[in-house]
């Protein structure tokens, strides 16, 4: 469209924290330290001053919600359940989602891996098989002028040991 300003889109991935064992995995909880790794990374984005507008998404594993609640309260803002996220979920199904959302806003997703280590490859890589190793509560930071297989750029990647 002419006149039309080229606009990035970003999006930020963060796994979960430390959760412990269960059954069914659905119902898994944070442990104590995963509920530490998660306020830490809380607090520092929290600190930043470029995520207005920022929409927050999860999961709807309990731990997942329980990320993301820290999340948006160190924030300031509300969450929102997105079903299409759990472990097993296609990359592809995000990415599908991403689109048509597209001039939103940033978006932050809240999810587990293997999932936030394929959509990031997907992104970046082009291929899912080719994403990054994510610690609990670790978020990487992409972004893109469409969400496309391989036309995203990674700009920073936390782990909750960078924090310390």
């Amino acid at each position: 469209m002419k006149g039309r300003p080229e606009m990035s889109e970003r999006l930020l991935i963060m796994r979960h924290g430390e959760a412990g064992p269960g059954s069914p995995d659905a119902a898994r909880e944070l442990t104590a330290r995963g509920q530490g790794e998660v306020e830490r990374m809380a607090n520092r984005l929290a600190g930043r001053d470029d995520l207005d507008g920022l929409r927050l998404v999860a999961s709807p594993y309990v731990r997942a919600q329980q990320t993301a609640e820290a999340v948006a309260a160190a924030l300031d803002i509300a969450h929102e359940r997105l079903p299409i996220v759990t472990p097993d979920d296609p990359p592809e199904a995000v990415v599908d989602w991403l689109l048509e959302r597209t001039g939103q806003g940033p978006v932050m997703l809240v999810s587990h891996m293997p999932l936030v280590g394929a959509l990031t490859g997907l992104l970046v890589e082009g291929r899912a098989e080719r994403g990054l190793g994510f610690p609990t509560a670790a978020v990487a930071e992409l972004e893109a002028d469409v969400w496309a297989a391989g036309c995203a750029r990674l700009l920073h990647f936390t782990a909750p040991a960078d924090l310390v």
